[in-house]
């Protein structure tokens, strides 16, 4: 029945800066960029070696939701590092890494503010 997860969309408001840090801050690597309304495109991102994509598009009515918490966790090698080389891409972040008993997290913010869990075990 269900397989998996195609993607996750994250609400945006400029598309071209969000596509911008997402495939050069990030390394995303883009799959679809089309029109897809008069004012929106669909972009639609992969993340090197893994399955679920991301789509960087915002349904009409749902503009509330750019800039706040999107829940998910994206899970890095090691937080502590990939906290370290996105400061040096001027990625912002909340707080530095915080250790709890389950693993190493960090709340990363996109460039439309978007707050974004990046965890480790």
């Amino acid at each position: 029945m269900i397989k998996r997860i195609k993607f996750i969309g994250i609400p945006v408001r400029d598309q071209d800066r969000a596509l911008e840090f997402y495939t050069e801050k990030l390394g995303f690597r883009i799959l679809t960029d089309q029109q897809f309304t008069p004012t929106q495109r669909w972009i639609e991102l992969s993340i090197p070696g893994a399955e679920t994509g991301i789509a960087l598009f915002t349904p009409p009515g749902q503009e509330d939701r750019i800039g706040t918490f999107v829940s998910t966790s994206w899970e890095v090698d090691n937080v502590e590092k990939a906290y370290v080389a996105l400061l040096a891409k001027g990625v912002e972040f909340n707080a530095p890494p915080v250790k709890q008993a389950w693993g190493t997290s960090v709340i990363m913010k996109d460039s439309e503010g978007n707050q974004i869990v990046l965890s480790s075990k």
